[in-house]
């Protein structure tokens, strides 16, 4: 597959700087596979579109106040990190800016040296492995850590976005990007739809800043994804289960929970079950799924991993016209945007 057929033409003023007023406002496209209609709606809409005993899954990652600005010791230039996940030896592996003044053996504090890091390694794409020399990440990123909005809100995170650049149902910390189907719901909309007979299931997957790389490959089917940790408990295995039986769908809340659910089946031997680890899984047209029935996600950029997943799940011809009409009827794109509905 040629990454020119995940292009589109979004124009700049479309792309949400800021999220709707009130969560489960933002609007909803709805995409039925088998007729291609098309319906215009609002989320908290969604209760008439699904089932009693259908299973409605979320990613409960919450995000992490990633990102730190520190200082290289001993000159004090400024180098902005963001703490992607803690390796199991404990250093953090991060991304920096600017990387190329970090090789491996650079210091760096924050503080006046309350937390103070040495780079271990280098990699690619402004990769870093730093090990701790003083102080306490996590207590570093409370204290002065950013939201880390994605690259195309074009302002400083402010004291909401750590509010609202988070699902109400996060739970676990280790993302470093919300996932962005899940910004719509709110206590009452949940309530709403368990009351309906929808059951609610929950697993993480910490979305990692891959989310956002566009693929570079000449092929699509040669990108590589980044590895991302996931964990898909008993309970949610026998939710599924259960609403299967009772000819209810799985309801995926976004592009993470497809990935985690597709890739706990590979991993399964085509068998979902509790599973835990890294998963790289990477959905291309065509590709059977097996696990989901039914997906909520929000509007992706050109060439990414996320379009390529909901181009398989809807079919490539049917997502253009989906975002043709969301384009033409100026919904709000991306992170903070609004959300569409295959059905």
């Amino acid at each position: 597959m040629d990454p020119s057929e995940l292009d589109y033409t979004l124009p700049a003023e479309l792309i949400a700087q800021q999220p709707a007023a009130r969560r489960d406002e933002a609007r909803l496209l709805v995409v039925e596979r088998a007729s291609g209609r098309l319906t215009d709606a609002v989320v908290r809409d969604l209760p008439a579109w699904l089932r009693p005993h259908d299973a409605l899954v979320l990613n409960e990652t919450r995000v992490r106040p990633a990102r730190l600005r520190m200082k290289r010791v001993p000159t004090g230039g400024a180098v902005e990190l963001l703490f992607v996940r803690r390796e199991e030896d404990g250093r953090w592996r991060v991304l920096a800016r600017p990387a190329k003044k970090l090789p491996p053996g650079a210091r760096l504090e924050w503080d006046a040296g309350a937390l103070a890091l040495e780079v271990a390694s280098a990699g690619a794409m402004g990769e870093r492995c730093v090990r701790v020399v003083a102080g306490d990440v996590d207590s570093a990123l409370e204290a002065a850590g950013e939201t880390p909005l994605p690259p195309y809100i074009h302002r400083a995170p402010g004291p909401s976005d750590r509010e609202r650049y988070q699902t109400v149902y996060a739970r676990v910390p280790g993302a470093v990007a919300a996932p962005t189907a899940g910004l719509h719901f709110t206590p009452e909309l949940l309530a709403g739809l368990e009351a309906r007979g929808v059951r609610i299931a929950r697993l993480v997957l910490h979305v990692g800043p891959g989310t956002f790389r566009p693929i570079s490959a000449a092929r699509v089917e040669d990108h590589v994804m980044d590895e991302e940790w996931y964990a898909l408990d008993a309970t949610a295995v026998a939710t599924f289960e259960a609403a299967r039986a009772h000819g209810g769908r799985i309801v995926a809340v976004g592009t993470t929970v497809v990935r985690a659910l597709e890739g706990a089946l590979d991993d399964g031997g085509g068998r979902l079950r509790a599973a835990r680890g890294f998963t790289r899984k990477f959905i291309v047209p065509p590709y059977e799924f097996r696990a989901v029935d039914v997906l909520l996600t929000n509007f992706h950029l050109p060439r990414t991993s996320l379009l390529c997943l909901v181009a398989a799940f809807a079919g490539l011809d049917l997502t253009r016209a989906a975002y043709r009409h969301a384009v033409d009827r100026r919904y709000r794109f991306y992170s903070y945007g609004d959300a569409m509905l295959v059905i």
